[in-house]
C-alpha cells in the first residue's frame, strides 16, 4: 500500500512484482464479465439479411471485422473484440422476447425442466474460485433488485429459486465494496460476526431435530432452507477471514457517485468505474451488469434514450420502431461499453493490461424489433492472455450451429474453472479460444 495525505491507493501490478528470489511467477487474476442490454439491437430483415451503416452487426460477412457507424466505437479496440452471429439458447426459445432475458446468464429452461431458474455462469466461477478474492462476486443493475420471473432486474443466480439481487446505486456499491465496516471497528465487525455464525448454529440444531420428524416433501424444503443457512454460513466465515486483510482504499474523486439517470451516460459510466476499480483492486473477479431490465418501460430507467439522444417516448419504442434512431441508440449503448473495456486496455497489469485477462461478454437475449428468442446479438471482448483470439465476426448459421452455452465452457475454462458442461453445451467454441 502506498499512504499519504490521508489517502492510501492500491497499487497496480508491478513489473517488479512478477519475480522473486526462490519464488515462481506471480499468478495474475483470470476475470468473468457479463453485462446485460435489453430490447435487444437493431437488425433489419433478421440477424443476417438487409445489412447497412446501422445494423447492430459491425459488418455483413463472416471473417476480419469492419465497422459501420454502429459499432465504430469498437474500431479502436478490434484486436480485443468479437463479434458473433447466430447464438443463443435453447431454453430461452419457449420464452416471450423480453422474458428471455432471465436465463441470458444461465441458459436453462424455464419453460419445460427448470421453471424457476438455474445458476449464472458467474456463480458457477464464484462456486470454485470466490474464496480467492474479498468478495466472491459483484452483481449489479440499473434497476436493482431481483425483479420476477418473466421480468428479472438481475441476470446472477444461485441456482433453482434464488436470485441474487442487483445493485443499482453507485454510492451503495461503493461503500459495499471499499467500506464494508460503516465505520465499525475490526474488532465490532468480528465480534458481530461471531455472534452471527452461533445464532446460524443454533438454527442448523434445531432445523435438524425438527427434520426427524417431517414426511419426504417438507424434507426437501427444509433442505433448501438449511442449504440457504450453510451459505450464509459460508459468507459470514469469508468475511471474518477477510477482516485480516487491510482493504483496498481508492480516491473517490473521479467517481460521479451521486450520478441519476437523467444523466444516463454519466450513470453508466460511473457503473462501468465500479465494475472497473472492483476488478483492478481484485476485489472481486466475476461481475454481472445488467444494463437495463427487459421491464424498465414504467420507470425512469425507461427513459434513457430520450435523455441521452433528445428523441421523445419511451427506450423500449426507440428501440423496436424507429429504423435509423435505433442504431444511433444502439451506438451510443456501443460508447458505453467501449469506454469500459478502454480503461481495461489502457490499465497495465504484468506483461499486459487488465483486459488481456478479462473475458467480457456483452448482448441481449433478442435480436431487433420480432421479438425473437433466437439469434441472439453477442459481442465478446477481452482475454487475449486467456487463449482467445479476435478481430473477427464468426457466424454459427446452418451446419456451423451450436448453442450459446458452448461460449459459456470456454469463458470458464479459460478463468480455471474445470466444470464440464453449463446448461445444453455440447463443447468448448474453439473458433475463439486456442
Amino acid at each position: 500500500m502506498l499512504k499519504g495525505s490521508g489517502v492510501a491507493l492500491a497499487l497496480p501490478f508491478l513489473d517488479s512484482m512478477a519475480w522473486a528470489k526462490g519464488a515462481e511467477r506471480v499468478d495474475l487474476p483470470k476475470r468473468l464479465v457479463t453485462t446485460y442490454f435489453s430490447y435487444g439491437a437493431y437488425m433489419p430483415k433478421g440477424a443476417n439479411g438487409g445489412h447497412h451503416d446501422w445494423n447492430w452487426w459491425p459488418c455483413k460477412d463472416a471473417g476480419p471485422l469492419t465497422f459501420n457507424k454502429s459499432a465504430a466505437p469498437f474500431e479502436p479496440l478490434k484486436e480485443y473484440v468479437s463479434y458473433l452471429r447466430g447464438l443463443d439458447h435453447a431454453g430461452g426459445w419457449g420464452l416471450g422476447g423480453h422474458s428471455s432475458g432471465d436465463v441470458f446468464a444461465t441458459g436453462a429452461d424455464m419453460v419445460d425442466r427448470e421453471p424457476s431458474n438455474n445458476i449464472s455462469i458467474d456463480q458457477v466461477a464464484a462456486r470454485v474460485k470466490g474464496h480467492e478474492t474479498r468478495y466472491a462476486s459483484l452483481v449489479m443493475g440499473s434497476e436493482g433488485g431481483t425483479g420476477s420471473y418473466g421480468s428479472c432486474k438481475t441476470l446472477s443466480h444461485y441456482g433453482p429459486g434464488r436470485p441474487i439481487p442487483s445493485m443499482h446505486k453507485p454510492q451503495q456499491i461503493f461503500n459495499r465494496i471499499f467500506k464494508p465496516y460503516a465505520g465499525k471497528t475490526i474488532a465490532e465487525v468480528r465480534s458481530e460476526l461471531k455472534r452471527e455464525a452461533s445464532l446460524l448454529d443454533l438454527m442448523i440444531e434445531q432445523s435438524r431435530r425438527l427434520k426427524a420428524r417431517l414426511g419426504s416433501s417438507d424434507k426437501a424444503k427444509l433442505e433448501e432452507y438449511l442449504e440457504s443457512i450453510r451459505a450464509l454460513e459460508q459468507r459470514i466465515e469469508r468475511t471474518s477471514q477477510w477482516t485480516k486483510t487491510p482493504l483496498p482504499k481508492v480516491d473517490a474523486k473521479g467517481l460521479n457517485l451521486d450520478a441519476s439517470y437523467l444523466d444516463p451516460e454519466l450513470y453508466t459510466r460511473c457503473m462501468y468505474d465500479l465494475i472497473f476499480l472492483a476488478l483492478q483492486t481484485d476485489s472481486t473477479r466475476y461481475v454481472t451488469h445488467m444494463l437495463e431490465s427487459e421491464s424498465s418501460t414504467n420507470n425512469p430507467l425507461g427513459k434513457f434514450a430520450s435523455h441521452a439522444l433528445g428523441y421523445g417516448g419511451v427506450t423500449h419504442d426507440l428501440a423496436h420502431k424507429r429504423p435509423i434512431e435505433s442504431g444511433h441508440w444502439d451506438n451510443w449503448r456501443a460508447k458505453q461499453h467501449a469506454y469500459f473495456l478502454e480503461r481495461l486496455r489502457d490499465s497495465k497489469e504484468g506483461d499486459g493490461n487488465l483486459l488481456d485477462r478479462t473475458v467480457v461478454l456483452w448482448g441481449s437475449a433478442h435480436p431487433h424489433a420480432s421479438h425473437s428468442t433466437k439469434l441472439y446479438p453477442i459481442h465478446l471482448a477481452g482475454g487475449n492472455k486467456l487463449g482467445f483470439q479476435h478481430g473477427k465476426l464468426h457466424a454459427f448459421e446452418g451446419k456451423k450451429k451450436v448453442p450459446l452455452a458452448n461460449l459459456f465452457l470456454s469463458m470458464l475454462h479459460a478463468v480455471d474453472v474445470p466444470v464440464e458442461r453449463f446448461a445444453d453445451s455440447t463443447g468448448e467454441m474453439r473458433e475463439l479460444r486456442s
